[in-house]
């Protein structure tokens, strides 16, 4: 485990991780734990009950992908580690968002897609997002800089965005693992961060392995999107998911070759068997599609930039039509991952949520 690993592992918890909080009333795929009497707005989600409220944001979609509403909490079920529980608290309303933007800018992203990708994230500011949601841009080559920190202000974000010369490489891992615990810290409890790139990653100091681990000890919400022109094929999620669009073959993701003095072996992503790999540039869809899911987020692969703005619009559109469930954990906080499923009584339905979240003592 290297050293920035554990820096980010530290800030984290610095940040309102799970060591102090786990819980976040409808945070943006959020498992957390919180307190039986109901979600505390703002006041850090410490413990102060015996009893753990568990909270899951979820979405539904039918047959043909287009959002469910209307559901009320009859209408699902909540096991975790395959116990039924209770649900105890819901809401189907449009809460605001604490969303951190995540920008590839790579020598890779010149020319239309860094044009796609600016009028697409403009559009996302100013007509799709509301006004009370805030937001921070971070922009990454080789190496992550913040460029925009927590504001409302669009017009600052897209100055800022206006300004980027595409350069260098791809520090994609790095720049992830640099939004999220700063998405922890934002002041709404729906917390995103939303990662647009073209490329595999190739300059991280950070593992995927690593990545998945430090997502998965948050309650943010982790979407991304892939830019790929190049190559067909499909892939199927070795977790029954839908056959999706991406390339094959993917890349081992987060090394550069021989990797860095104190890493881990090569490996790849948990989660990606059935997959070969070779070492090329191509988005590494099953690595960020590890990464994304288990937070309750999803990976979305476009064939070209022009597909950013309805990719990007559709993300928006998830956020403002979510669920929350709360239910009060029946199991004890033992210092593992507790999985969890949530099912719609209506088996046409299919459903997305965290898949989990650490029962830290």
């Amino acid at each position: 485990m290297n050293a920035n690993w554990t820096r980010r592992r530290a800030s984290l918890r610095q940040a309102g991780g799970p060591a102090v909080v786990l819980a976040v009333a409808l945070a943006a795929g959020g498992a957390g734990v919180g307190t039986a009497a109901g979600p505390q707005r703002d006041q850090g989600f410490r413990f102060r009950s015996a009893v753990d409220l568990v909270n899951v944001t979820v979405t539904v979609t039918d047959g043909s992908g287009r959002f469910v509403p209307g559901l009320e909490a009859r209408d699902f079920v909540v096991y975790e580690n395959g116990e039924p529980q209770t649900i105890t608290h819901f809401s189907n309303e449009r809460v605001p968002v604490s969303l951190g933007i995540t920008l590839d800018t790579s020598g890779s992203m010149a020319g239309d897609k860094i044009v796609s990708a600016r009028q697409a994230l403009d559009r996302f500011l100013f007509e799709l997002l509301d006004q009370e949601d805030e937001v921070f841009l971070f922009r990454f080559t080789e190496r992550v800089d913040l460029l925009v920190s927590w504001t409302r202000d669009r017009q600052r974000v897209s100055r800022a965005l206006a300004g980027i010369a595409p350069r260098g490489g791809t520090a994609l891992y790095d720049a992830v693992a640099e939004a999220v615990p700063l998405a922890q810290t934002g002041e709404h409890r729906k917390k995103a961060v939303l990662v647009i790139s073209d490329g595999n990653d190739t300059s991280s100091e950070i593992s995927a392995r690593e990545l998945k681990q430090l997502v998965r000890e948050t309650e943010v919400l982790v979407y991304a999107i892939g830019i790929d022109g190049r190559g067909e094929g499909t892939f199927t999620s070795s977790r029954g998911g839908p056959r999706l669009p991406v390339p094959i073959p993917f890349p081992i993701p987060g090394r550069r070759p021989g990797g860095w003095p104190g890493s881990p072996p090569r490996q790849p992503p948990v989660g990606g068997g059935g997959v070969s790999w070779s070492n090329d540039d191509r988005v590494n869809a099953a690595a960020l599609r590890d990464i994304t899911d288990d937070s309750g987020g999803r990976t979305e692969i476009v064939r070209s930039a022009r597909d950013l703005g309805p990719a990007t619009a559709s993300i928006a559109d998830e956020l403002s039509k979510q669920y929350y469930l709360g239910y009060s954990s029946t199991l004890p906080r033992d210092g593992r991952w507790h999985t969890i499923e949530v099912r719609v009584r209506d088996g046409a339905y299919r459903v997305r949520a965290r898949r989990g979240y650490m029962a830290t003592p």
